[in-house]
């Protein structure tokens, strides 16, 4: 592919996560609606840090795969936008392609982690400059004029009359707790959780984070499975592959069933649940029993979680990702022709890189009403 072809994906991307902006931070649609100078430069203030943060991630993975001597493509943008029909962000993210084999556990591991550190540092920039310049409470009034017969106490009043489906806030992480408590100049200034999207240096930083840890999960092609493969080896990484995938899979599931919901609720949805386990799980073995009591072992542990704990709940949107997991990125990692393990520098660089993934992890990213 020409390297324009790569140009005009990512100038596409850049216009439809503007348009996306727009959406999001003012509610107006650039078919239907004017939209002024201040709005466009606000949409930019959007999609450019956030498209920046995703080309820093992305040209991680190119630079190394060259020092690796792999023959490698330019990345290749996947714009997305509804023309307003529906939300989006604007992109569905980008990708590399490696045309040649990749032999050894090191330049695995060296290509893996290196698109999420250079992500990370970026966000961390992004994240730094979007907390030292936010502007004044009263900001939230130019995006809901409705809010300011409430004053600065609109969140006691506002959030409770939403419609169905209207109610949408964000989650939060370890990284945008320190940011919160420690870097922003006045903690009153941070906005509320359900109005994080009009402010567009943290909506691109929080996204930011959000596909790094999703990018740093320990399974199949993602860059956490790389990292994990090359340092503890293929027979361990397949070994630990049904414990890591079941730990995802109770988080996302728990809170669906507990022994207080009615028969006909449990008869009728209860079996469905378990046939998605199943299905999910099906890569993980050959023999259909085990998968069955595979699956049957995480919805019994959900069940007693819950009837034990009544108030613990996972986050739903996580068992769509599994379904992505397990039938189209895959959970097994290949084996490298050379088996040789990485050395102690990489192995704290793996450490680092969890660390990231810690921080930048968010258990119920986008909380609906």
């Amino acid at each position: 592919m020409a390297w324009w072809k790569h140009l005009l994906l990512f100038i596409i991307t850049l216009v439809a996560t503007t348009f996306a902006g727009l959406e999001w931070l003012y509610g107006k649609s650039v078919i239907f609606t004017p939209i002024s100078p201040e709005e466009w430069w606000g949409a930019l203030s959007y999609s450019v840090p956030f498209l920046g943060i995703l080309t820093v991630h992305e040209f991680g993975h190119y630079f190394t795969a060259k020092y690796h001597k792999l023959k490698v493509t330019l990345p290749y943008y996947l714009p997305v936008w509804f023309f307003s029909i529906a939300p989006s962000i604007g992109t569905f993210g980008a990708f590399i392609k490696i045309k040649s084999m990749i032999k050894s556990r090191n330049a695995f591991f060296d290509v893996g982690v290196s698109g999420p550190l250079a992500g990370f540092v970026a966000a961390l920039f992004v994240l730094f400059y979007g907390f030292t310049h936010l502007p004044p409470q009263e900001y939230i009034f130019q995006i809901h004029p409705e809010y300011q017969e409430y004053g600065l106490d609109y969140a006691n009043h506002v959030y409770d009359n939403l419609g169905e489906g209207e109610d949408m806030m964000f989650g939060t992480n370890l990284l945008f707790e320190f940011f919160k408590h420690y870097v922003a100049p006045d903690p009153s200034l941070v906005p509320n959780p359900h109005e994080m999207m009009h402010y567009p240096y943290l909506f691109a930083g929080f996204l930011a984070c959000f596909f790094t840890a999703l990018n740093l999960l320990p399974f199949g092609q993602l860059d956490g499975g790389h990292a994990l493969y090359s340092i503890i080896g293929y027979k361990r990484f397949h070994q630990l592959l049904p414990f890591t995938f079941a730990a995802f899979l109770y988080w996302g599931g728990l809170g669906l069933f507990s022994a207080n919901d009615s028969h006909e609720y449990l008869l009728t949805y209860a079996p469905l649940y378990v046939f998605y386990l199943y299905f999910v799980s099906m890569q993980l073995f050959k023999d259909k029993i085990t998968i069955a009591l595979y699956a049957m072992g995480i919805f019994t542990a959900q069940f007693v979680t819950v009837t034990f704990i009544p108030t613990a709940t996972g986050y739903t949107g996580w068992l769509f990702f599994g379904v992505i997991l397990s039938k189209f990125v895959g959970l097994h990692h290949p084996p490298a022709l050379y088996k040789k393990g990485v050395d102690t520098k990489r192995k704290i660089v793996g450490i680092i890189t969890l660390i990231v993934f810690i921080l930048c992890f968010t258990p119920t990213p986008f909380i609906l009403n």
